[in-house]
């Protein structure tokens, strides 16, 4: 039964993408794609996660970090653009789950994905009006960022930019990719200036010692704020030294969460079997190195013990330092050009997440209804962005934003899983591209994530349990009596006889 069902939901998949009512126009091809992983993956954090990673945790091995968090990422990478090559429909994740694994996990990485996005959405609106309000500040403009309301407070900021990109998804996908690709090339091109200023400032003693010696962690931490790892095996907090390295590859992952993200528009995209992996590994490859890049220039620049004493070490920390506070601007300017392009494709890749479960009936099937001329999800694109305007508007997520990397990895080690098990159980499904020496990579890659995983705190996986909670409450109270999938096999065991009409 099991198998059965898993065989159907590929075979519904790949039939409701020539569902006119429920299908998603394609218009991408392999730079577009590329684009999109770029315009996700860099953002304000190239300008602070590489310093606050040296600073709290590795030195300048946080260049390390940034390496291993890459090449975890690229494992699960292939495993996903093997899935996306055989199965190019909307989900992602949920999707590629789904067809190996099972409803009930699907479910709960689909859930796993809303959370991922969700939260990102929201937090990188947020801080897409902090950086608006800096940059208006640079032009000694008084404009209040925050307007009261009652015994709320309103920020402005996000809600505007989350409107103007749900306006354009809805549009259509190919209209907003192109701004999409504009802006991208104005923050790589600050970034790229950034780095080529920042290498006339580095001294090549800062680099010494590349690996810090282990020392104790802060005596203030608690169980909650460190790693479930260290509160499992009962070792005392530390920084720096190998494990350090390894914590900041934990940190710094965020800089590369975007790549699932694109993975969920291989619907939309023009052969999609060679354009959807072409596309993703091509991001990456262009992603790691300007964040490689940024790694070396903050190391190199400023020592990461005098990084450490600063509240927030970033970049622009990195140039007041050696005495060019003119580049602060200029970072600043980056960061909201950086931040425009995350708000786009998170808001997108949300969407097509919430678009592929209530296609298959585990969310409201209404929702799941295309424009005919757009070949957009207008519904869903509207309900997410007036929710995500909400909640970046009215609340303070930032502390929340771990709850990112924690959904990220959830989905990569089910997908790495995945991969051997459709090789078994669906040897006949046509594979354009395959991931090497399986299954040992896919393994390699789902425990690296788990490892990671274990990285964070142990408040991150608790508030990821009361979620997981949440979404197994909907799951059983809703979602499994309207899975289209079950109702299937329940009328094809009962002859065919057909207990509801399927709208």
């Amino acid at each position: 039964m099991a198998i059965q069902r898993r065989i159907k939901s590929v075979e519904r998949s790949m039939a409701e993408t020539h569902d006119e009512k429920r299908s998603l126009k394609r218009s991408l091809g392999v730079w577009d794609l590329a684009v999109m992983g770029v315009a996700v993956a860099v953002g304000a954090g190239i300008f602070s996660v590489g310093a606050e990673a040296s600073a709290r945790h590795a030195g300048p091995a946080v260049i390390i970090s940034f390496i291993i968090a890459a090449s975890v990422c690229g494992l699960a990478i292939l495993c996903y653009a093997e899935f996306a090559s055989s199965i190019p429909v909307a989900g992602s994740a949920y999707t590629f789950t789904y067809s190996t694994l099972g409803e009930f996990l699907a479910w709960i990485i689909g859930w796993d994905l809303i959370l991922e996005m969700l939260m990102a959405s929201a937090v990188i609106a947020k801080y897409w009006g902090v950086y608006l309000g800096d940059a208006v500040s640079l032009f000694n403009l008084e404009i209040p960022m925050t307007i009261p309301i009652g015994p709320l407070s309103f920020d402005w900021g996000p809600v505007v930019i989350v409107a103007i990109f749900t306006v354009l998804l809805a549009l259509g996908t190919r209209l907003s990719s192109r701004v999409n690709s504009v802006f991208t090339v104005i923050k790589v091109a600050i970034v790229l200036f950034v780095i080529v200023v920042g290498l006339f400032f580095i001294n090549g003693a800062n680099y010494t010692p590349f690996v810090p010696p282990a020392e104790p962690g802060a005596a203030s931490e608690s169980a909650w704020t460190q790693s479930l790892f260290s509160l499992m095996t009962g070792s005392e907090p530390s920084i720096y030294g190998v494990f350090g390295i390894l914590s900041g590859a934990a940190l710094v992952f965020f800089a590369f969460i975007g790549f699932d993200v694109v993975a969920t528009s291989a619907e939309e995209t023009k052969d999609p079997k060679r354009t959807v992996p072409r596309g993703i590994i091509l991001g990456l490859i262009i992603v790691t190195v300007l964040y490689v890049l940024v790694a070396i220039v903050i190391t190199g620049m400023v020592s990461y013990t005098e990084l450490a004493k600063l509240d927030e070490p970033s970049l622009a920390s990195a140039f007041e330092l050696v005495g060019a506070t003119w580049a602060a601007q200029v970072i600043a300017i980056g960061s909201l050009v950086g931040l425009t392009t995350v708000v786009m494709v998170l808001l997108m890749g949300l969407a097509r997440v919430v678009f592929a479960m209530s296609r298959d009936g585990l969310l409201p099937r209404a929702l799941s209804v295309t424009d005919a001329k757009r070949g957009t999800p207008i519904r869903i694109q509207l309900i997410v962005g007036v929710l995500i305007a909400i909640i970046a508007g009215f609340t303070d997520v930032q502390v929340l934003g771990d709850m990112i990397n924690i959904g990220t990895l959830s989905a990569f080690v089910l997908v790495s899983i995945g991969v051997p098990i459709l090789r078994k159980s669906r040897p006949d499904l046509e594979r354009p591209f395959t991931v090497p020496l399986s299954p040992w990579l896919p393994w390699i890659s789902a425990i690296a994530c788990f490892w990671l995983m274990l990285n964070l705190s142990t408040e991150t996986w608790l508030r990821f349990a009361i979620w997981l909670a949440l979404g197994l409450v909907i799951y059983f109270t809703y979602s499994r009596s309207h899975s289209l999938i079950g109702r299937e096999l329940a009328e094809d065991a009962l002859g065919g006889i057909r207990q509801k009409p399927l709208r």
